[in-house]
């Protein structure tokens, strides 16, 4: 059974997650376009950050950051490697969407990598699957070849 529980980054129990996903980036990106926050850039930024558990392991986690216009921006996704291919992302992401929702925000929005960057079709292919459609860059980001921006929108504009 998986737990997702607000946590916070910088907790030491959390530092082999948290490192397994800096690792992953730097490995799955070039170094100019990785966007990934450690654990005190997260606290530091005032993130939301979520942890999945199993069986009391840190395997997964997720962040919101809030934007200027409303909406969350989706940060730090991350599935331990011996963890996927279980629907634990899905779970995460769903479960960020709705904690964005019930804080009345009216999209999310995230960055991940292009396909210049196969290590990041997975998230794109869930993305994609979750409604999610491509979208312009956005907040401080610009275009990049090897980013690309997504959004979801959670509520119907009245």
């Amino acid at each position: 059974m998986i737990d997702i529980r607000l946590a916070d980054p910088v907790a030491p129990e959390l530092q082999d997650l948290l490192a397994a996903h800096v690792r992953y980036s730097a490995e799955n990106s070039p170094e100019e376009c990785n966007h990934t926050l450690d654990p005190h850039a997260m606290r530091d930024k005032g993130l939301q950050f979520w942890v999945a558990f199993h069986e009391e392991r840190a395997v997964g986690c997720g962040a919101l950051s809030v934007l200027a216009d409303g909406s969350a921006e989706v940060k730090s996704v991350h599935v331990l490697q011996d963890m996927r291919g279980r629907g634990l992302a899905r779970q995460i992401m769903i479960h960020l969407a709705e904690e964005a929702m019930a804080a009345g925000h009216m999209s999310l929005l995230l960055e991940t990598g292009s396909s210049q960057c196969p290590g990041y079709d997975a998230a794109r292919g869930l993305y994609e699957s979750l409604g999610y459609q491509y979208c312009e860059p956005f907040g401080d980001y610009s275009a990049d070849p090897s980013s690309t921006f997504m959004c979801l929108p959670l509520r119907k504009a009245a």
